[in-house]
């Protein structure tokens, strides 16, 4: 018998400083059984990150060729492609020309450091990609935070992120490892 997603709830409330983005945001995670509490949350940081009322949630981990959230025109146009681990760079190339814009949050220290030094150098050719990294401690605060039902206050402002749900933040500074050519 095939194991089923854990579903969990989240509430957002998101003051993005940088932005001028003020939004709340109710939304539903699906936690694929291989994926870890810090990766799902990872995946939500990156929903906080670049918050928008078109930005969604891909199929998961089971599902190749979709993102792992996207923002797409009423065209049904790929205008955001976000990917949370560290993606082949062969997948990423084609991301990048099925997108407007790509998006890689990698982390899980020295594996994201190894993968970041293999790929730098083929993903530095794609215009439309920007690369950021997460600090191993960064992920383990949002992994601390994760509930199956969360109320979470999140402030960005000069690039910094603070996450809250009342009793423990977490703070991300999230690191450009490459800037989109357009940004």
């Amino acid at each position: 018998m095939a194991l089923k997603a854990t579903i969990f709830k989240a509430e957002l409330q998101i003051a993005d400083m940088d932005r001028n983005y003020y939004a709340e945001h109710v939304l539903t995670l699906a936690r694929h059984p291989s994926e870890t509490e810090e990766r799902m949350m990872v995946r939500l940081f990156a929903f906080v990150l670049y918050a928008h009322a078109q930005l969604g949630f891909g199929k998961g981990l089971c599902v190749g060729d979709e993102p792992d959230l996207w923002r797409r025109d009423l065209t049904g146009a790929i205008e955001l492609w976000i990917d949370v681990g560290l993606p082949d760079e062969k997948w990423t190339r084609k991301a990048c020309g099925r997108a407007d814009e790509v998006v890689i949050i990698s982390y899980g220290s020295r594996a994201a450091d190894i993968w970041w030094e293999q790929n730098k150098s083929k993903l530095g050719k794609l215009g439309n990609l920007t690369v950021l990294g997460l600090a191993a401690p960064a992920t383990s605060a949002l992994a601390a935070l994760a509930q199956r039902t969360m109320r979470l206050q999140c402030t960005l402002q000069d690039g910094q992120v603070w996450i809250t749900d009342g009793q423990e933040t977490a703070h991300i500074e999230p690191l450009t490892l490459q800037h989109h050519a357009n940004r």
